[in-house]
Order: C-alpha cells, then structure tokens, then sequence
C-alpha cells in the first residue's frame, strides 16, 4: 500500500509540474495573435488613410476661387433680376471687398468681354482700361502649368444690363484701388452715363456705388466742385423713384462736396429741407451722423454734435484696423466739442492701441484745458497748428481758450475763498486786472463759478457750494440717458427686415441655408474691412 500510495502522489504532481510550461507557451501564442491583429489593424488603417488622401482634392488655386465667388454673384444677380428683388444687389456689392483684393486683370478682362454690350461704344475703351497685374511674370512662373480656364455661368441672353453694370463696376473699383485718376474718372463717367439711361429698381444699389465712386474720381483730381450739380440733380431723381439707397449716398456726398469748400450755410440748408432715409445702410447712416456733428459743432450747437459724433462712432465698424480713417476723424472731433461743452474725455479714449499716436496732440491739448494752464495750451496750439488745420478743427480748438480760463476760475474758485484780481491775472497768465475782472464776471453770469466781485478792493469772494445732489442735474442725466436707449430701440425696430410671404414657398433647405449663413458670418469682417463707404 505505501508503494502504490507514493506511485498515486507522484502520478498527481506530475501534471501539476508541467502546469507552468504550459501556460507560458499558451502566453507567448496568444501574444503573438495580439501583435499579428494589431499590425494588421495599422495596415488597414494606413490603406483607409491613403484612400482618404488619394480622394481628397486637391486645394483650390486663387483663380478657382475667384471665378467661383464671381460665378456665384453673376448668379444671384441674373436670380434677383428674375424675381425682381434688388435686395440680393447689396449682397453682390458687399462681395467686392473680398474682389478687389484677389482680381487679376485676365479675369476681368474676359468679365468685360462676355457681358458688356458689343454695341457699346464703350467696351474697347473699358477693356483697355484694364490695369496689368501688380508683378511681372517670371520665367519659372511661365513654366508653371497653366492657370485654371477662365468660364463663367451659361445664363440666358441677352444678358440684362445688371450684369454689365456689374462688371464694369468691377473695373472701375480696380482703377480707384490703383490710383488710376483719369481713367477711373473716365469709366466711372460712362458708367453713370449708361446706368442714366435706365429706370430698374435692381440697378439701384450699383447707380449709388457707380456715383460715389464718380465722386471720389472728381475729388483725386481736384475737381469735386465741378460735379455738385450733378449730384444734385441725381438726389431729385433718386427721391423721385424712392431710390432709398440712392438717397441716403448722393446726401452724404451733396453734404461732403459742401464740407470740403468750408460752405457750412449751405450744407446746413440742403439738412434742413431734407431726410434721411429710415430704411438707411449703416455705413451710410454713420457718415451722416459725422457730418451733421461737423455743421452743428461750427453753429455751436455742441450737445447735439457731440450726440451725433458719438452715434456715429459707435456705429462705425468695431473691428480694431477697419475704418480707422472714420473712427479717428471722428474721435478728433468728438474730443474739441466734449471740451467745448465744458467736459473733460476720458483717458481710455485717448488709450486705443490703434489710435493712440495720432490722438497724442489732442491729449496734450486735453491736459491743458483740464488742469487751467493757458501757458501751455498756447504752446500746445502752436506746435500742433498745421495739424489742427489739416484736421479742420483749428477754429473749434481756438474756440478753447475760454474755456482753459473757465477750468482755471472753477479751480482757484475752490482753492480760495478770496482772492485779489491781480493774483488771478498772474495766475491764469492775462494781461491786466481788467480783463480778469471781465472774464470772472462773465463766468459768474455763464454759472461756471458762484463768486461777488468787489471793484472797490479789488477782489472776488467766492460763496458757499451747494451739493448738486439737491439739484434736478442728476435727474436731467438720468433722463438723457433712457432717451438714447429708446432712440436706439426704435432705430433697432425699424432696421428690422422681414422675409415675403412668397420667398417661403421656394425656401432653400434648412442645411443649405445654415451653411450659407455660416458664410456670411465669416464673411463679415472682410466685407467691413473693404467698404468704402466709410471714407470720410
């Protein structure tokens, strides 16, 4: 028994004994199958991601791009003629921004070619017009393989005369980028000539652009006052067909003409006997407001200037480097009329990143009125004159100068309760006692300061200050304040637009109309950035 009882114990270890190897070589396959699967799995991801590359197309040259932006507006113009909506012409026209930077002179050539009448005695003339290309081409740029052909949308002829209007538009925006004077004043007057001939609610927004641009050929030539009754007779036409668009840009340009020879009576006339369109573009609306700021700061008129400037500058585009010629002429005189109220700006004004060195002289004129010195704001007046001229606010800033007396008065007014006219004279740097006497009893009668002047003695005594608090200014504030709100309630509803009932029936899909409002949102700061509207 005890041999077949060690023969069953050493049968019974010996599987047990063997357990080990086993299990490592059962390890060593199933890692290998591991190892096997994953290589095979990054084979075919690999091959998945080759194919991906391989389908993928290849990126879309500027040229593409160019003629697809192009082909789209030719489209949603030849749409809106059909439908007869000229609202789709102000998206076409904001597209110029993003144009006029990538137009290349083959293209638009070939534009003029396609669309413009042959009739037209103008065509050999527009296309040679054409300015050439910024760059010559190289020899390794002629090797290159060649550009994409240049097509456009088969639409239905004849073609109607939104389409020729369009693309000589588009010429006469390259020879205004360029500089090109004479030639721009030339198709921008045969532009004009043409869209003359024509009565067509869709034509509406390219007869205003075709215009400002007319204009602006007018000025770089030194001409502006030869095209003033050409504008004026465009307005009467413009109100005659209830051209809003039309409106709202010959009056800013009528009022721009004014301007520019000084002649305020006139401009402040044409604004008296005229409106504003309510259904108005906010770039337009935004030069409005600056130039009724300018007439009514040289009619003293300064509480409403300073409202009117600054509506204007916070509806010019709020983006840092867009319109930064407006927002600074603006700025400029938003800060003399603030002074001339009698207020001081606040110094996050003069502290934007992209205005704060050309702002710099009217800090320093600010530092002057606010601290009373009359010393150093002649100084300042001095070394800054041909600025002030250039920047046409020279006369307002000379108007400062009782105004720095004003701050110095209110100052030595709360210092002492009693002075000698004499020290007055030596402190704010006037000539006599005389005219100290004469200037602190104006200020008395103006309410800058509540003082008794003693001739006799030769002093003023300066009473007691009563808390504002007790008085109806903060009421006045207060309600100054809910009447902007309103105002910018009411201003808020009536730019209000609503879709026709038949624009729903053939509504676009709910994708296709996401992605093309995800376009125009990306799109927005580009067709801000290259609005001319906002020269000034």
């Amino acid at each position: 028994q005890g041999s077949s009882g060690n023969s069953l114990l050493c049968k019974a270890r010996t599987p047990g004994s063997a357990m080990p190897e086993d299990t490592k070589g059962k390890k060593e396959a199933e890692s290998k199958d591991v190892e096997m699967k994953d290589a095979d799995e990054k084979k075919d991801k690999e091959g998945k991601d080759a194919k991906k590359e391989k389908e993928e197309p290849p990126p879309k040259t500027p040229r593409m791009i160019l003629l697809e932006t192009i082909a789209q507006n030719l489209k949603t113009i030849a749409a809106g003629v059909t439908a007869g909506d000229p609202r789709v012409m102000g998206r076409v026209l904001r597209s110029f921004a993003q144009l006029r930077r990538t137009m290349e002179p083959e293209v638009l050539k070939a534009l003029l070619e396609e669309f413009v009448d042959p009739a037209r005695p103008n065509k050999a003339q527009y296309i040679a017009a054409v300015p050439p290309a910024d760059v010559e081409m190289t020899d390794a740029d002629k090797a290159k393989p060649k550009e994409v052909e240049i097509k456009f949308p088969q639409l239905s002829k004849p073609y109607p005369p939104e389409l020729e209007a369009y693309a000589v538009l588009s010429l006469v925006v390259k020879l205004s980028d360029k500089n090109e004077k004479e030639k721009s004043l030339e198709t921008a007057s045969a532009l004009v000539l043409f869209l003359k001939t024509l009565n067509r609610r869709t034509l509406d927004f390219f007869n205003a652009r075709a215009y400002f641009y007319l204009s602006l050929a007018y000025e770089r030539c030194g001409r502006l006052s030869e095209i003033r009754p050409e504008l004026l007779a465009a307005y009467r036409s413009a109100c005659l067909r209830h051209d809003q668009m039309g409106q709202a840009t010959l009056l800013n340009l009528l009022l721009r003409n004014y301007l520019a020879y000084n002649l305020y009576d006139q401009a402040l006339k044409l604004v008296s006997k005229t409106s504003f369109p309510e259904s108005r573009p906010n770039m337009q609306y935004a030069r409005y407001l600056f130039y009724i700021g300018q007439i009514k700061a040289v009619q003293l008129e300064y509480s409403d200037s300073h409202s009117k400037l600054m509506q204007a500058i916070r509806k010019a585009p709020q983006t840092a480097s867009v319109a930064l010629g407006f927002k600074l002429a603006a700025s400029k005189l938003a800060i003399v009329v603030e002074l001339l109220m009698g207020g001081i700006p606040e110094r996050s004004f003069f502290m934007q990143k992209e205005l704060k060195e050309q702002l710099r002289p009217y800090y320093a004129i600010t530092q002057a009125v606010r601290s009373g010195d009359l010393h150093a704001f002649k100084e300042c007046t001095k070394t800054y004159e041909a600025l002030f001229k250039k920047d046409k606010t020279l006369t307002l800033i000379n108007r400062l100068r009782y105004n720095v007396i004003k701050t110095g008065l209110r100052s030595i007014s709360l210092a002492y309760s009693k002075i000698s006219l004499q020290d007055i004279c030596t402190k704010l740097g006037l000539e006599s006692p005389q005219d100290a006497a004469g200037v602190v009893a104006k200020a008395v009668v103006d309410g800058v300061i509540d003082a008794t002047i003693d001739y006799d003695q030769q002093f003023v005594k300066s009473n007691q200050k009563l808390d504002l608090y007790h008085s109806c200014e903060p009421q006045k504030a207060l309600h100054k304040r809910i009447a902007f709100c309103l105002q910018m309630h009411n201003d808020a509803v009536k730019a209000m637009a609503y879709p026709d009932e038949n624009d729903n029936k053939d509504a676009e899909d709910p994708e296709e109309k996401r992605e093309r409002e995800k376009r125009e949102l990306a799109n927005i700061e580009d067709e801000e950035g290259g609005d001319d509207d906002m020269i000034i």
